[in-house]
């Protein structure tokens, strides 16, 4: 699964910028085994963007780019789509977003929901169901999910680590990027495709080895 990131991550950018950012030797040995770049980060690390924190005091860069190990069959230009937002709102932490699919269950608490402004600026996100309603007329007629792909710079990325510790919401809902409501800042959504899967549970490998040989 992490060499399929690597490999649709280096169509978005060049491999020399692609690195793997992890506390386990075996999968550092792994991933330059098959000729990819690793940095070792401590065991210290709460989430994947405070490894992300440790990663950018050793490699300097305008922009950092986490594509999470769990989402093998990410489309490489929703990632260069994140990185333009990044480069147009250098100010605004940057997340990918897409429309839960009819064959997901948005009740799923696997599934983060998020909810926006019309400018795509980010409100919430949770693992309960998102918008809620009234009654059955107001009901939502679809919903989105987040897609892990984040764009930070370091300023960004200091201030995540400087927290050291989950905040409140974050640690309720288990979402990490809840933790720079504390600092009030803007979170930009960007939408990715409709085919983005996460290796979440057990039941989603079958759903993922599926639509990878179907991109085959």
């Amino acid at each position: 699964m992490i060499q399929w990131v690597l490999e649709l991550s280096s169509k978005a950018i060049s491999k020399e910028h692609v690195y793997v950012a992890t506390d386990d030797s075996r999968i550092f040995n792994f991933v330059t085994s098959i000729g990819y770049k690793s940095v070792m980060t401590s065991e210290n690390c709460l989430t994947g963007t405070d490894r992300l924190v440790e990663v950018a005091k050793k490699i300097d860069s305008d922009i950092y780019i986490n594509v999470q190990g769990d989402e093998p069959i990410i489309n490489p230009e929703d990632i260069k789509k994140v990185i333009d937002a990044k480069i147009k709102y250098p100010n605004d932490v940057i997340n990918g977003y897409t429309r839960i699919k009819v064959s997901e269950n948005p009740e799923s608490i696997n599934i983060p929901k998020v909810i926006f402004t019309e400018e795509k600026q980010l409100i919430y996100i949770s693992r309960k169901t998102l918008p809620g309603f009234k009654n059955d007329k107001n009901q939502p007629k679809e919903y989105f999910k987040q897609v892990c792909i984040y764009a930070f710079n370091k300023e960004e990325l200091n201030l995540f680590g400087s927290y050291k510790k989950k905040s409140i919401l974050e640690k309720s809902e288990d979402i990490e990027i809840l933790r720079f409501f504390e600092f009030n800042k803007k979170i930009r959504l960007v939408q990715a495709e409709q085919g983005s899967l996460a290796v979440d549970i057990q039941d989603d490998i079958e759903k993922v080895e599926k639509a990878l040989k179907e991109m085959k």
